[in-house]
């Protein structure tokens, strides 16, 4: 068995950062590498098949949008034993389980330890299965291994190591300050037994010459006998699909005189990565924005997913954000509506079975598509032609005439558009049409070039850095 587990000193320290470009490093080598997270917890969510019958057709199934990102660096078909445990937040104390692709119920933070053990189980198997069809199973961690009110319960961090006896490497972002006593704190915490297992550690967004660095890493060697695996340099230009909403404020571009977008920053915004492939159009400046005031400005509008639309649609008409899409809709500039925005601009949403809490709930939308949802138990999971998929509960009823064949929405207004499928923009034809159509700007960007100079970019960044050859070796690749 070969495995390496990448933990972290805290939450966003760059596991998923160093995973992604292991798992490059690693493919280039000529290895069947395959990405896993035993549980993640992130509304950004990707469709991956589960399997495919004699006629071609599909089951679909969730996992977390950066395990399908590491599955295209290891150059691996993504697949849900990548990710056998999603939660999606339902708010503070509850979440929504997605169990091996599907949805299953729910858990609360008071049930960490017994309603999990089941999640676990289904994590360790999937985990198993991967090792026993794949050249090294890259694993990673979910927040910190030393959250020790946790260890009881953990099967993410050194409770996965300690079931598969899996080498571990500790992440900290050097950037943020402390990362000497944030690792040597981490493995301290630990008890002999996950010590044991814990073989070195990595700094992550350093910024400066390294060789200030060696004296520190000298004399945490000599205090913790264990080596830092090298020092990856912050760069300007990284970007992966994000987990999660924390890092919003870093998704504009910046060009002067460009057309500005507006998006909604919802609550509960899920699939923020819809718009990231116009964030890397140079004729637009993408801005998240939570104030009416910044609507007015914008060129176009974009109501992105949502976890929750009809909380996020309440949130929006106390803030009076409704009255101001709707007054830059009927000025005659583009308003598009993505999933659960698409479900807002329609005409009527009900929750008959309370799918989000509030059975018999009926609500107006805002009125600019011809749409009608009813919410149900029943998830819709499918991938898409030409790009992007679907994720959501319930059905989305389409008045006459307001379908096109693409799968996009018109208005009832002009200028406002609406689609139920994620990632549709990363298709480049269809995001140059859309912006044709709807700000007379031409596209000069390609989406899925760019992702991939990206994961090229962070394999060349570890392949510089890191000692790629050490961490085979303590990972057990001969």
């Amino acid at each position: 068995m070969a495995a390496l587990l990448i933990a972290g000193t805290t939450s966003d320290a760059g596991k998923s950062v160093v995973t992604t470009g292991l798992c490059r490093a690693f493919a280039r080598r000529g290895l069947r590498v395959a990405p896993y997270k035993a549980q993640n917890m992130s509304n950004n969510s990707m469709v991956v098949p589960l399997q495919a019958d004699e006629s071609g057709t599909h089951e679909f199934g969730e996992i977390g949008r950066a395990q399908w990102s590491q599955a295209l660096a290891a150059r691996a078909v993504p697949e849900v034993a990548m990710n056998p445990v999603l939660l999606k937040p339902g708010g503070d104390r509850r979440s929504h389980v997605v169990r091996m692709g599907r949805p299953d119920g729910e858990v609360s933070s008071r049930d960490f330890v017994d309603g999990r053990r089941h999640l676990a189980a289904t994590a360790f198997a999937a985990f198993d299965d991967l090792v026993s069809r794949y050249d090294i199973v890259l694993a990673e961690g979910a927040g910190s291994p030393a959250e020790i009110n946790l260890r009881a319960g953990d099967y993410v961090n050194m409770g996965l190591a300690q079931h598969g006896d899996v080498p571990t490497v500790v992440v900290g972002d050097i950037d943020r300050g402390g990362w000497f006593a944030a690792s040597y704190g981490t493995l301290t915490l630990l008890d002999d037994a996950d010590q044991r297992l814990v073989k070195g550690f990595i700094a992550n967004k350093f910024r400066g010459d390294v060789s200030l660095l060696q004296p520190g890493l000298d004399d945490l060697q000599q205090r913790t006998s264990r080596p830092t695996f090298g020092v990856l340099p912050w760069h300007p230009d990284l970007w992966l699909d994000s987990e999660d909403a924390l890092d919003l404020e870093g998704r504009r571009t910046r060009s002067d005189g460009a057309k500005v977008v507006a998006v909604v920053r919802l609550p509960r915004i899920s699939n923020l990565t819809d718009v990231d492939a116009l964030g890397l159009e140079p004729e637009l400046d993408v801005r998240f924005v939570t104030d009416a005031a910044r609507i007015a400005e914008a060129d176009l509008v974009v109501l992105p997913g949502t976890r929750a639309t009809l909380a996020d649609l309440q949130w929006m008409r106390n803030r009076g954000l409704d009255r101001a899409v709707i007054a830059h809709a009927r000025s005659g500039r583009p308003v598009l509506g993505i999933c659960g925005g698409c479900q807002m601009l329609g005409q009527t949403i009900a929750d008959p079975d309370g799918t989000e809490g509030d059975a018999g709930a009926r609500v107006a939308g805002l009125g600019l598509l011809d749409v009608d949802t009813v919410f149900g138990a029943d998830k819709t999971l499918r991938l898409n032609h030409p790009a992007g998929y679907e994720i959501h509960h319930g059905t989305v009823a389409a008045r006459d005439g307001s379908t096109r064949r693409d799968g996009w929405i018109d208005g009832s207004v002009d200028a406002v558009v609406g689609t139920m499928v994620h990632g549709a923009l990363e298709d480049d034809d269809l995001r140059a049409a859309y912006l044709a159509a709807a700000l007379g700007i031409g596209s000069t960007a390609s989406f899925p070039a760019a992702r991939e100079r990206r994961l090229d970019l962070l394999g060349d960044l570890v392949e510089d850095h890191l000692d790629v050859e050490a961490l085979l070796q303590i990972a057990g690749v001969a």
